[in-house]
């Protein structure tokens, strides 16, 4: 099989989004199976979809499977080896624009049947709320703090069994989807939201109205600012 650490690394986070931004269609779109079914469906889909991208980003040759910008660059810091960067960061962004792309796919006939246009970019980016910048930007950067260090803290336990790690991150996702995604939403992720935003913008998607570009870049600066902070706290700390 054809593998690389940029094909992981694309098609792993394609899955990610394909799965992610599944569930929350599943649950707002009108007429799914799905519908109405909840917060704690969205925040399980997520974790699974956490867990299954980071086996299909090992599987396709990306050993680290970051599958987020965000960890790329905390990991970046804490090796201080910003090689990496290069590499993953266009794939993780391409991979989401193509997950959130299939999602559009697989619900066809459920965008037209959804009136409300905020349900239908719901499924693609995060919006927070109550709107208000400085908040929103703390609620991202505490939660990509949370998933940092949820993420060392895994890879330093001794006696994990081959294969269980991506299932804990997935119960970390799933964890801070239940205790800290209602702000915003919970992006905790660049790639995450602002590829899908963009395939939002650009899909044929009836009644669509407006890809909310002025909120748009929280969810990209304050995974970025909370993994740089926590980066540096855990190198000082030699953690």
């Amino acid at each position: 099989m054809v593998s690389s650490p940029f094909l992981g690394e694309l098609i792993g986070t394609t899955v990610l989004l394909l799965l992610g931004d599944g569930v929350v269609a599943n649950v707002v779109l009108q007429k799914t199976k799905g519908h109405n079914s909840g917060w704690i469906v969205i925040a399980t889909g997520w974790g699974l979809a956490v867990a299954m991208g980071i086996f299909t980003a090992n599987a396709f040759g990306s050993a680290d499977a970051h599958i987020n910008p965000a960890v790329t660059l905390a990991d970046a810091i804490l090796t201080n080896d910003f090689s990496k960067i290069a590499t993953y960061v266009p794939a993780q962004m391409l991979g989401a624009f193509l997950g959130a792309v299939l999602v559009w796919l697989q619900y066809l006939p459920h965008w037209r049947a959804t009136e409300d246009p905020a349900a239908k970019l719901a499924c693609f980016a995060t919006d927070p709320a109550i709107r208000s910048t400085v908040p929103n930007l703390i609620s991202e950067i505490l939660g990509t703090i949370v998933l940092i260090v949820g993420v060392t803290a895994i890879s330093k336990v001794e006696g994990i069994q081959v294969g269980l790690g991506p299932y804990l991150v997935g119960l970390l996702v799933w964890s801070i989807g239940l205790s800290l995604g209602g702000p915003t939403g919970y992006a905790i992720n660049p790639a995450r939201d602002l590829g899908p935003r963009l395939a939002h913008a650009l899909l044929p998607i009836p009644g669509k109205g407006g890809s909310d570009w002025s909120y748009g870049w929280i969810p990209v600066v304050g995974p970025m600012i909370g993994a740089a902070v926590i980066a540096i706290v855990l190198g000082l700390i030699s953690l």
